[in-house]
């Protein structure tokens, strides 16, 4: 099929390259190039890096919305568009311009975690599993028919970061079965709706009034970004690994041994396992506390989220 891809960071760079694989992507499009790095130098997305390695047509509009880029997009033939984390509201004159209409691919077993952060959001949950949803998109925000549903389980120690590298894969290959078989479309489920909102850089700060537990599916939940963290003697720390340690009658926030065990909410604590020093590399625990004076007693910022 010729397809239209739309789609910008890093996870829908493996959902291009599996179209590309097997059907004629006569244009993709992607977020325009933006300021980043220490010299707020203009980035192109990964689609886009990864579009003009494969000599594909590459358009960056800033909006869907103006009649000109609506022709444009008519103009180009293809019989399904392809969206994955594109960023961008298509309306209706897009969504309808293919003959087959507009297919997202969404990082969450619909209808749960409809939104931008469904990957961070499970994790913060606790959810057993997770998975791809291949849609019929529609004007709504992810309230699309379902065309096909793959699972998998969260595991105790997933990170976000393992579980984009894991749904990427999932979604590569649910597209493709998605485009080779075109199922018919089914309504989502009535019940189980969540929003996944867009993660705030100010929810990394660890907030130790909330229960162990709570904190260390952050820690997860934000790893590799924003990255958890907590201050102390004026420097950020940053927070890869934690796990749940013994109970403790000790206020949140409190430092209660040499080996990093702090106390937070509802009587429990967390051993912190994975740091990092400003300016300096990711090392366990330990290892920062040979150079780091932190003694029992000491009491950590609570940053209220």
């Amino acid at each position: 099929m010729k397809v239209i891809f739309m789609g910008t960071p890093d996870f829908a760079t493996a959902i291009l390259k599996a179209v590309a694989a097997r059907h004629e992507v006569v244009a993709v499009y992607t977020q325009p190039p933006r300021p980043a790095g220490k010299g707020m130098r203009l980035t192109k997305s990964p689609v886009h890096v990864l579009a003009e390695e494969l000599g594909l047509k590459v358009r960056t509009p800033l909006s869907l919305k103006d009649a000109q880029t609506q022709a444009d997009f008519r103009a180009l033939g293809a019989d399904v568009g392809v969206v994955c984390a594109y960023g961008l509201i298509l309306p209706p004159a897009i969504l309808e311009a293919p003959p087959k209409g507009c297919i997202n691919v969404h990082a969450s077993l619909l209808p749960r975690w409809r939104g931008a952060a469904p990957i961070q959001r499970c994790i913060q949950a606790g959810d057993a599993e997770t998975g791809i949803t291949t849609m019929q998109m529609d004007a709504g925000l992810d309230t699309g028919d379902m065309l096909m549903v793959a699972q998998t389980p969260l595991t105790p120690d997933m990170t976000a970061g393992k579980l984009h590298d894991v749904l990427a894969k999932m979604g590569a290959d649910l597209i493709v079965r998605t485009l080779d078989e075109e199922p018919t479309p089914f309504p989502q489920p009535s019940a189980g709706m969540t929003y996944a909102p867009k993660i705030q850089k100010e929810e990394a700060e660890i907030d130790w009034t909330k229960p162990a537990f709570q904190i260390e599916r952050d820690i997860r939940a934000f790893n590799p970004y924003p990255t958890a963290w907590f201050r102390v003697a004026g420097e950020r720390v940053k927070v890869f690994a934690a796990e749940v340690a013994e109970k403790t009658n000790e206020a949140p926030g409190t430092v209660l041994d040499g080996g990093l065990r702090i106390a937070c909410g509802n009587g429990t604590s967390l051993r912190l396992l994975v740091v990092q020093r400003a300016g300096k590399r990711v090392m366990q625990a330990d290892e920062l506390l040979r150079g780091f004076h932190l003694p029992k007693g000491t009491l950590l910022s609570c940053a209220i989220a």
